[in-house]
């Protein structure tokens, strides 16, 4: 009963801050409001750490004065009439724009019914999974991370519009750090779901880690093939998100800003959206546009780019329902929902057992490529290959290569697509790579 009390204030709320915007002399306005509930159980060194649990409210008032815009953010309870005046206040200090702003509908969504996490269950699983690590492994130290959480979000605005839904999820990552006189070494792995997900796949893939770790061996340097698994292929698909981005095309720092319907990587990859899958639903942007499936790559060809409001118009294109907040007191701008890459038809095991003299990374140490493309990153988990077998673990060792010149150099990909984040990439091999031992 408490929280349906608590619903029913956040809505008058916004309505009561629509009004008074225009009674203060907005021309448009709309509030944006974003409600969640977290609770989490922590493992540190084999042994509960700590429960978390955790409520929070926060409210965006964009509105435009004179076209000219103003945000003002507040978070928890708040006074109506002060967030209006600073937004307007905000307002007289920025340039005139064209108001970019939804047409109304109405549109009240969840995912499903509120899944409930149980305490209990969240201890047991943590701690067999540590369990499970430390029978084969002792002198390992583990850690354990079990997460839920519940979020709300609504947009209102002057027009009509009135769209909410509701969205939750579960968590599940461990560690293991296995010391060894002055060798350290940290595997780290995880999936999130719309349910609590199985441990004993993530520590089986732990275990296999530690298996191969056992012996340490040195990488051969110069240019050869790289096995990225699926936990370190999003590093290369973060420069795509970007490239693909209407922000950078306009800005023309994209290299693909003039090459749609041209083959920008290997005919081998296909990458598209699909905001209706589970792992980051969300049936409308920021905006108040449904969001929708785009596909982006088909065969290695580029075929469309991803926007807002604002950049789609300026690129004389429909808006893909991508406009997204960075934060509560941002503006609007392009952001992808569910990046999908299409696997192949091996799994990982296959894939290695192809390969004569080869890497295969599972982390990577350093700050990511950006929309350049170049990199050159410490392997903080990888393995040499040869003759088809992994025969111990690389230190020491780094990768360097331009993230386009690598996806043009793709040559296999396999069966084992994993939800790393919103992305659901499988492992791939590019042919080749500098390596620097």
């Amino acid at each position: 009963m408490k929280k349906k009390n608590k619903q029913q204030s956040s809505l008058s709320s916004s309505e009561e801050l629509l009004e008074l915007a225009v009674q203060y002399g907005a021309q448009e306005a709309e509030v944006y409001r974003v409600q969640s509930e977290s609770y989490s159980v922590s493992f540190q060194s084999n042994r509960l750490k700590q429960i978390e649990s955790a409520e929070s409210q926060g409210t965006a008032l964009r509105l435009w004065q004179d076209d000219s815009p103003g945000v003002a953010v507040a978070y928890g309870e708040f006074e109506p009439k002060l967030l209006v005046e600073k937004a307007l206040n905000l307002s007289r200090l920025n340039p005139a724009e064209e108001i970019e702003i939804t047409q109304g509908r109405i549109e009240d969504l969840s995912l499903s019914a509120k899944a409930e996490f149980d305490n209990q269950t969240f201890l047991e699983e943590g701690k067999k999974s540590i369990e499970a690590i430390l029978h084969y492994y002792p002198d390992v130290i583990c850690s354990a991370n079990l997460d839920w959480g519940e979020e709300k979000t609504r947009l209102v605005n002057s027009r009509g519009l009135d769209c909410q839904y509701s969205d939750y999820s579960f968590s599940l990552m461990l560690g293991a750090e296995w010391v060894r006189s002055d060798d350290f070494l940290g595997i780290y792995d995880g999936e999130s779901a719309h349910h609590l997900p199985k441990a004993q796949p993530i520590v089986d893939k732990i275990l296999k880690s530690l298996a191969w770790s056992k012996r340490n061996v040195c990488a051969p340097n110069g240019k050869i093939p790289i096995l990225f698994s699926s936990n370190a292929a999003t590093m290369l698909w973060g420069t795509v998100v970007s490239a693909l981005n209407a922000k950078y095309v306009l800005e023309d720092s994209s290299p693909w800003s003039d090459s749609l319907l041209e083959e920008v990587v290997s005919p081998k990859l296909r990458l598209w959206q699909d905001p209706t899958l589970e792992q980051a639903w969300c049936p409308f942007d920021d905006e108040g546009l449904p969001t929708k499936t785009v596909e982006f790559i088909s065969q290695g060809v580029l075929q469309n780019f991803y926007s807002d409001l604002k950049r789609a118009k300026q690129l004389k294109i429909t808006s893909s329902g991508n406009g997204f907040r960075s934060s509560l007191g941002s503006y609007p701008s392009p952001d992808l929902v569910n990046l999908i890459v299409e696997g192949g038809s091996s799994n990982l095991e296959q894939l290695i057992s192809g390969l004569d003299c080869a890497i295969l990374v599972e982390q990577v140490l350093g700050q990511e490529p950006d929309i350049s493309g170049d990199f050159s990153l410490n392997i903080d988990l990888g393995y040499y290959i040869e003759q088809g077998q992994i025969k111990g673990r690389i230190k020491d060792t780094m990768i360097a290569g331009n993230v386009y010149t690598a996806l043009k150099e793709v040559i296999a990909l396999g069966n084992d697509n994993r939800w790393i984040g919103s992305c659901y990439t499988p492992s791939l091999i590019v042919d080749s790579l500098s390596v620097i031992g």
